[in-house]
């Protein structure tokens, strides 16, 4: 008996169908991809799944039974549990307290229980793997361990099917191997899972089977079985058609690998013995005309802070920052910005748009004191801001009604597009991309990697901050590895690979010491 079973859901908004008659089964006890392009639909069927929103038509079963999911608690009661792509933690509250905040355990007299709870937390993350200490400060987690707290959270409140919303998007290579045998372990356990996700190989390598939508239509489902996953070749077959049912045609050969520029002469950026005087430096690094630089790291270790002292919104207390020739230390981010640099920031709803705005606003962020979208500085032109807003939402595929209409009515991917273009729309001298491709599908993150490869060829210094490390791999000239704060050291694509740049990432040796040295070095401490 399937655990899940939705029929002909359908989500109507104004001007847009989410969803159409959309059919989505998933059998209990297993792992269920669900795929497609950004704007397809996915989030929607799930927030109906979740009771997070209500479907226009359509019906929703759980093990057989007819259902109404009018409510999250809803769901949650017909044990349904969603992690979402955005943590829901309280950073100050230790584990067991977040995760019985809103069913607080108490003992007689009404008091708070947390001794029991952390009992029962404790078992529950002993029996499924976690390595989750009920009594840790979440805070102080690094973001695999947080994103299984999540999971153990959903538990907790008693899911027996799990919705997965990009799970593996901030996470590093050794996390993810974490995650994904953890996911495995919860299969084994009669736990049903859907694992949503851009990351086509990902999605082979775990699950039993995937459903792809494109334009809010289921455009296909297949079974992924052991042949699919231990067959390179079948396993690519599989990825390529994946990727067709998703964009509708075939994706472009990735750009082309030219050799980087010669050091020498002034580099577009240089930071020289930068550092914040907290978590940052000294840093020294330098990015030459054409030339693209990865920052490798696992989250947490400066790359945030190295890309806002470099764009100016994290003060340099030490060292200096030069953009071309000019020491821009002391220089506002405005002042950084017209003079060609480009931001695409991590944290997007934080630092570049603003979802009560319309579109052809939030297209010319940065632009608004320039003609010309400004007169006179005074008053800004909206025929301009919606004519250049136009011209972002056409070149990029962003799917939108009109750019009159909210951000916020926008997909997460689809508001990350409008954010690439805008800034590519710059034509900057220095291009800092943090996570440019985070929640892009994989056509999408294929036109953003050409793009820089673009800039590249123009003369344009970019720098790359990704946790996608084929991403680095394929589109870096030099790569530099972040930890504590600090440059760990650097090497070239052709002396790395995935793993290897994964194990330097997570301490697992010094950042260029070959595999084996570092596999004697361990045996040896052992």
């Amino acid at each position: 008996m399937p655990a899940v079973r939705m029929r002909g859901i359908t989500k109507r908004y104004p001007g847009v169908v989410a969803n159409d008659a959309v059919d989505f089964t998933v059998e209990s006890a297993s792992i269920h991809g669900l795929l497609g392009e950004n704007g397809a639909g996915k989030s929607t069927l799930m927030k109906v799944l979740f009771g997070l929103t209500a479907p226009s038509a359509g019906t929703v079963e759980i093990a057989g039974r007819p259902v109404v999911v009018d409510s999250a608690r809803d769901a949650l009661d017909l044990g349904i549990g969603m992690v979402q792509q955005h943590f829901s933690l309280i950073g100050d509250f230790t584990v067991a307290e977040n995760l019985v905040l809103g069913s607080e355990p108490l003992q007689r007299g009404g008091l708070l229980d947390l001794d029991r709870a952390a009992a029962d937390i404790a078992a529950l993350s002993d029996r499924y793997g976690f390595r989750i200490d009920p009594r840790s400060r979440v805070g102080d987690l690094a973001v695999g361990a947080r994103q299984r707290v999540e999971i153990l959270k959903a538990l907790y409140r008693g899911a027996e099917v799990l919705i997965l919303d990009e799970p593996t998007a901030a996470l590093a290579p050794t996390e993810v191997a974490e995650l994904v045998g953890l996911l495995r372990r919860l299969r084994a356990q009669g736990r049903t899972v859907v694992f949503i996700s851009h990351k086509l190989s990902e999605v082979i390598d775990l699950c039993d089977r995937v459903t792809v939508l494109r334009g809010g239509r289921v455009e296909g489902h297949r079974e992924i079985g052991p042949a699919e996953r231990d067959d390179p070749e079948r396993h690519d077959a599989l990825a390529a058609e994946l990727a067709r049912m998703m964009v509708g045609h075939e994706l472009p050969d990735p750009p082309e690998r030219v050799d980087g520029p010669e050091r020498g002469g002034v580099p577009v950026l240089r930071l020289s013995a930068a550092g914040d005087g907290r978590r940052l430096g000294p840093i020294d690094l330098e990015v030459q005309a054409g030339e693209i630089v990865g920052v490798a790291g696992v989250e947490g270790n400066g790359q945030t802070e190295l890309v806002e002292m470099v764009v100016g919104v994290r003060r340099c207390r030490a060292g200096s920052v030069h953009l071309g020739g000019t020491d821009v230390t002391r220089w506002s981010v405005r002042r950084r910005l017209n003079t060609g640099v480009a931001h695409i920031a991590e944290d997007r709803h934080g630092a570049a748009v603003a979802d009560g705005l319309d579109l052809a606003h939030n297209a010319t962020l940065g632009f608004q004191g320039r003609p010309p979208f400004s007169r006179r500085g005074l008053w800004l032109s909206l025929v301009q801001m919606r004519r250049l807003a136009r011209g972002v939402v056409n070149r990029f595929g962003v799917q939108a009604v009109a750019v009159t209409d909210p951000l916020r009515s926008l997909s997460g991917g689809n508001q990350q597009k409008l954010v690439v273009g805008r800034e590519l729309s710059r034509g900057p001298e220095l291009f800092v991309a943090a996570q440019p491709t985070r929640g892009l599908d994989v056509a999408a993150a294929a036109f953003v990697h050409s793009e820089l490869a673009a800039l590249r060829r123009r003369g344009a210094g970019v720098l790359l901050v990704s946790l996608e490390l084929t991403e680095i791999l394929a589109l870096a000239d030099r790569i530099v590895v972040m930890s504590g704060g600090r440059i760990a050291g650097e090497t070239s694509p052709s002396e790395v690979d995935v793993t290897t740049l994964g194990r330097w990432m997570t301490g697992g040796g010094a950042v260029g010491e070959p595999e084996a040295a570092a596999a004697g070095a361990a045996g040896a401490a052992t």
